[in-house]
Parts: C-alpha cells; sequence; structure tokens
C-alpha cells in the first residue's frame, strides 16, 4: 500500500469511528473533515473512495440502525426514536426510513403491519415466479418451484403485511421483461428496501446489458470499491426481485458461471436465451 493510501485510509477510518460515536449530533460533513485534518471537498472524495459511500450516506445508515434497534427492541414511541438518534423529530426520521429502508419507520415497527402486498404467480421460460408489489411498484419476484414454500418465503420478508392474491398492473408490466418484445416494457417501479451498499449494488446490476455478463470484481470497481467483491458477492445474493435484477449476469472472474440463488442450471439456461435474444434482434434489425 502507497504512503498516501495509508494516510487516506487511516482518515478514513477515524471518520468512521468519528461517526459511529457521534452520530446522535448529526455532524455536518465539514465538522468530520476536521476531525481528520483535510478539506471538506478532499474528505468526500477519499470517504466515498474507501467506504463505498458517501459521509452523508454513511451517517444515515448508522442512524437508520439505531433507530431500528430502539423500534425493534423498546417501547418507545416515533418521537422518543427520532430525539434518542439525534433528529429533530418524527419528520425526519419519515424521511430517514423511507429513504434507506423503503418504509416508512411505522411500518417498520409493525414488521410490515400496514402494508398490504398483491401477489400472484406467473410462468416464465424458467419456471414459476412468484412476484408481489406494493402501491409503490414492485417489491419482490422469485421463482417458485413449489408454491406454498415460495409464498412462506415472501412472509417471512414481510411478516405482518396484508396480502392479496391478485394480479395489479406494477406486475403486468413488470412480467413482459420475460417476452421477446422488450419495447412493450414501461418503466418498471420498484420498491425496495437495502443498506446505501446493497442498493448501489443492485443500481449496477441494472446497468449490464442484456446479453452481457460481468464479475464481482468488475461491480466492485464500477461502485469505486474494487477490494470489496466478496460484499458484493452477499449483496447480489440478497437481490430480492429475480431476473428483473440481473444478478444471474455476474459470473466468477475464471469464467465459470458459479451458483445462483434458484440453481445453477436456471441461471445458465437464462444466460443462454437472453444471449438468443440478442442474436435475434441483431438479426432482425439487419435484415
Amino acid at each position: 500500500m502507497k504512503e498516501q493510501d495509508e494516510i487516506n485510509f487511516k482518515r478514513v477510518a477515524e471518520a468512521i469511528e468519528y461517526l459511529q460515536q457521534n452520530f446522535r449530533s448529526q455532524p455536518l460533513l465539514y465538522e468530520v473533515a476536521e476531525e481528520v485534518n483535510i478539506s471538506p471537498f478532499h474528505f468526500q472524495r477519499i470517504f466515498t473512495e474507501w467506504a463505498g459511500t458517501s459521509p452523508k450516506k454513511f451517517l444515515q445508515y448508522i442512524s437508520v440502525e439505531h433507530a431500528k434497534k430502539i423500534l425493534k427492541e423498546t417501547q418507545s414511541s416515533l418521537f422518543e426514536t427520532a430525539v434518542d438518534t439525534g433528529l429533530s423529530g418524527t419528520g425526519r426520521l419519515h424521511d430517514l426510513f423511507i429513504n434507506i429502508e423503503g418504509m416508512t419507520p411505522g411500518e417498520y415497527k409493525n414488521g410490515g403491519e400496514n402494508l398490504v402486498l398483491n401477489y400472484s404467480f406467473a410462468e416464465t421460460p424458467f419456471g414459476t415466479v412468484i412476484i408481489a408489489s406494493t402501491t409503490k411498484g414492485i417489491c419482490y419476484i422469485a421463482f417458485a418451484d413449489e408454491q406454498q414454500s415460495a409464498f412462506d418465503e415472501l412472509k417471512k420478508s414481510f411478516p405482518n403485511a396484508g396480502y392479496n392474491q391478485l394480479t395489479d398492473r406494477f406486475q403486468q408490466n413488470a412480467l413482459l421483461i420475460f417476452k421477446r418484445d422488450w419495447t412493450e416494457l414501461e418503466q418498471i417501479k420498484l420498491h425496495l428496501k437495502g443498506t446505501p451498499f446493497q442498493l448501489k449494488v443492485w443500481e449496477t446490476l441494472l446497468k449490464i446489458p442484456v446479453g452481457n455478463v460481468s464479475t464481482y470484481g468488475d461491480i466492485a470497481g464500477k461502485i469505486d470499491n474494487p477490494k470489496a467483491s466478496r460484499a458484493v458477492g452477499s449483496a447480489v445474493g440478497d437481490n430480492p426481485v429475480a431476473f428483473l435484477i440481473p444478478c444471474h449476469r455476474v459470473i466468477q472472474s475464471t469464467g465459470t458461471f458459479g451458483q445462483y440463488h434458484w440453481g445453477s442450471l436456471r441461471k445458465t439456461a437464462i444466460i443462454g436465451w437472453e444471449a438468443a435474444q440478442v442474436e435475434l434482434e441483431t438479426a432482425s434489425k439487419n435484415g
């Protein structure tokens, strides 16, 4: 490690420790930068480079994890939780949860209670899928080799939500991705919850072109965190929306396709099918 890299690493480590110890005061960027004796601009750059997220997002993540612990383990009100987290009131707590968790603090506290999911089963070229949506968009897709088990897995993710077995417009639009004519798709809306790192990985997966593959190392490099291949692998494995967020397009650096949550044979079939669709489209355009 070069001397400057060692200095930057030490500064980021000190900043992370400072944020963890002082998140209740919700320190501003310049205050954290002062702690490590560099300019706010320079601090923003090196922190994002080493931590894979901005100082502001990192502070939000620490804050929401603290708030989640309070809501889960105590009888504190939302206002008390906000104050204990260093926020000015329930409005900021609400915004924090929506931004990071994709749900309100009340929904989190109640384990998804008051959240209603529409779900249905659909046939695809690769087997049956279960697909679920909220009023905001698609929140879950998984291959469902056995329907009851698949529904039970869905309920584990939203244990106290209400469920309606019906196909809504969000689902109908999303399922068009399994058709050859992808020009029919409108913009697909997603309603996901995840850490800032997971969301960044999932966003990067969406940018892998159809018919192409990438490696865990490539993904780590694209999110400016080249040493995070293992963490990228975990985030890929935690993808809650099969096929739509194309975790199947990530392979090992050796060129082997590797494991897939819903079976390596299915992964191989999907990659081959997508490549074939691209070839058909290219041949059609070339007449």
